[in-house]
């Protein structure tokens, strides 16, 4: 699939708002993968794609993680649904084939473990696009910037620590993903 008609797809497929989100995730896909070494290619349409599932109705969302062996996701907040859904979507309904994108969608919202830096790439970019306005965003940017793996690992702090203030339940894979991350990053080596 060619970015043009996914991004045809997907403006037809997300309202305007996340629409606009979405150029946003796209254009600093592109930025982060130019500076990463990460195809370009492949960053702008995992980035294009990444919330092609976002807007569904939540019972297919649910039957669809039941038939990739998700049970697990049922008994967490439903947003966690449409990234490991909407990759498995993009390739049933859209024919996208690549396992890298599909990868990079299916971990945009939790992150993974040993997250190979497509995935690094599209999990930051979602959360530091020019759009996002929350506190703490700009010092997130700046550690793009610098660092993929501390940008990952400050991601995923701001993402832990607002799920705490919000007293919400966090993904097990989440916790796990941190705590991949933060060894790696101390003993200087790059996942």
């Amino acid at each position: 699939m060619r970015l043009e008609e996914a991004k045809r797809i997907i403006k037809e497929t997300l309202p305007e708002k996340r629409y606009i989100h979405t150029l946003g995730v796209v254009e600093t896909a592109i930025q982060m993968a130019r500076q990463y070494g990460v195809q370009e290619d492949k960053a702008a349409l995992a980035a294009m794609l990444h919330d092609y599932a976002k807007y569904r109705n939540v019972s297919e969302m649910q039957r669809v993680a039941v038939e990739l062996g998700l049970d697990e996701l049922l008994n967490y907040d439903e947003e966690l649904l449409h990234a490991p859904v909407g990759a498995e979507l993009v390739k049933r309904e859209l024919g996208v084939e690549d396992a890298d994108i599909y990868q990079a969608i299916a971990n945009h919202t939790t992150g993974a473990p040993n997250m190979p830096l497509l995935d690094q790439v599209i999990f930051v970019a979602d959360a530091i696009e020019p759009n996002r306005h929350y506190p703490g965003v700009e010092q997130l940017r700046q550690i793009a910037q610098e660092d993929l793996t501390q940008a990952v690992i400050a991601t995923l702090v701001q993402t832990i620590s607002f799920l705490c203030k919000k007293q919400t339940v966090i993904f097990p894979l989440t916790i796990k993903t941190y705590n991949a991350f933060v060894p790696e990053k101390r003993k200087g080596t790059v996942l």
